[in-house]
């Protein structure tokens, strides 16, 4: 076995870790690739800034805003392709009505838990104050506004809570841990993004059942506060186009009006096309992805004690070759992966993704683990051919992708082109090649 170099990785306030890696690249060609297309019917929104405008006017928000009211808006979700627009629109709509609108970070314990963190991830996703035209204070203070009947405290963002009142805004979709009728959303926003730390930890301290059972009702005590004066709710297609922007009522934040919105989200959410797949190659994971690297309502894996995963797609092996720049180091959702490279390993902070994972408790436990990490992508891919359960390495299933958000082509090998070809919504555009493999 021939031993790859050296690799020293330098992690700000650890030890320092050397890793070697052994190249045991398997004896055996990468088969053919061949692109495919879905073939999706999306209508996305031809004008954000107007829709935003209406859909907060036609809530009657007005009459609640008094000149110079300071109204919190909140800001934080990655991944979302108009929140630059969007969040801007909102502070321009709020101007317009008089208010003095400000951002405040709403990303729980992301940025590595301090202000100055989630300041420079505002500023990855394109919000600064030149871009939404206002002040962005950040901070990890807390003031807890209530409980819940056993006890259980809530807690809201300081700075939010001194404002005269708050938007929140975020993209409604599906969880990537549970399913229920209120997943990620604008209850999601409230507890755990504006709850800083301290509300992530706490949702998160019984796993499943907190996420399931306590983010409508903590929600319902800082809405019981009378702070929050509405929720701009984003819903994005497969193609990660804007198709809706839909104000809502505080008392529809965690109640039948998201859970509505979060049922036309999934009917819109992009999807793998086959049901079985013996290796899936993903050319890159990061929090700008999914809040757990890659989406596990695509990749069908969700390796929590007690939760059943999706029913499909089944996976034998996954590879993930790299990882994105925007997601600044941390790698939550490293552990959905079988194998990766020496390239993703060294670019791994392992603080931050600590930090993440264990805010997360068991949630995020299962997902931290580094997986087998190999030389090159090379070496990676042909290692998981090789265990992926097929005698012949020529029959193996192989779909590669850039990531769980951009689905909508795909690579596949040659056994999976019957399956393409009986498909109306897959259109075989011809042959591809394992360009940026190394």
């Amino acid at each position: 076995m021939v031993f790859a170099p050296s690799m020293l990785i330098r992690q700000k306030d650890t030890v320092d870790i050397t890793l070697t890696f052994p190249d045991i690249t398997a004896d055996i060609p990468l088969p053919p690739l061949f692109r495919v297309r879905q073939r999706w019917e999306t209508r996305p929104l031809a004008d954000v800034v107007g829709a935003t405008h209406a859909q907060l006017e036609a809530l009657g928000l007005r009459a609640r805003i008094a000149p110079g009211m300071r109204v919190a808006v909140t800001a934080g979700s990655r991944g979302i392709r108009d929140i630059v627009p969007i969040t801007r629109a909102a502070v321009e709509w709020l101007r317009l009505a008089g208010a003095a609108p400000f951002i405040v970070p709403a990303m729980g314990s992301h940025g590595g838990a301090t202000a100055e963190g989630q300041l420079r991830l505002l500023a990855s996703l394109g919000i600064t104050e030149e871009r939404v035209g206002c002040p962005i204070h950040s901070s990890m203070e807390v003031v807890q506004v209530g409980s819940l009947g056993d006890g259980t405290p809530v807690f809201m963002d300081r700075l939010a809570h001194e404002a005269d009142g708050v938007l929140v805004i975020n993209r409604v979709k599906a969880h990537t841990s549970f399913q229920g009728t209120i997943e990620s959303g604008l209850a999601k926003m409230c507890v755990v993004g504006l709850g800083k730390r301290h509300g992530a930890e706490i949702i998160h301290r019984t796993a499943v059942d907190g996420l399931k059972h306590l983010l409508a009702p903590m929600a319902r005590v800082m809405i019981a506060t009378g702070k929050i004066l509405a929720g701009l709710a984003i819903l994005e297609d497969a193609r990660e186009q804007t198709v809706e922007v839909v104000a809502l009522p505080p008392e529809e934040i965690g109640a039948d009006g998201e859970a509505n919105l979060l049922q036309r989200s999934k009917a819109l959410m992009a999807r793998l096309p086959f049901h079985q797949i013996d290796v899936l190659v993903v050319d890159e994971i990061g929090k700008n992805i999914s809040g757990t690297g890659m989406d596990t309502n695509v990749i069908g894996r969700l390796p929590i004690p007690g939760q059943p995963p999706p029913a499909t797609p089944v996976i034998n092996v996954i590879v993930v070759l790299d990882l994105t720049p925007e997601t600044h180091g941390n790698a939550n959702g490293m552990g959905l992966a079988d194998i990766t490279t020496a390239r993703f390993a060294s670019k791994v902070d392992f603080r931050a993704t600590y930090l993440n994972v264990l805010t997360a408790g068991l949630v995020g436990l299962c997902k931290g683990g580094l997986p087998i990490v190999l030389p090159t992508g090379h070496a990676a891919v042909t290692t998981a051919i090789r265990a992926c359960g097929r005698a012949d390495p020529a029959e193996a299933r192989v779909v590669r992708i850039r990531n769980t958000l951009h689905l909508e082509h795909v690579l596949v090998s040659p056994p999976l082109l019957p399956e393409v070809a009986a498909n109306p919504d897959l259109e075989l555009l011809g042959p591809a090649n394992w360009e940026g493999l190394d």
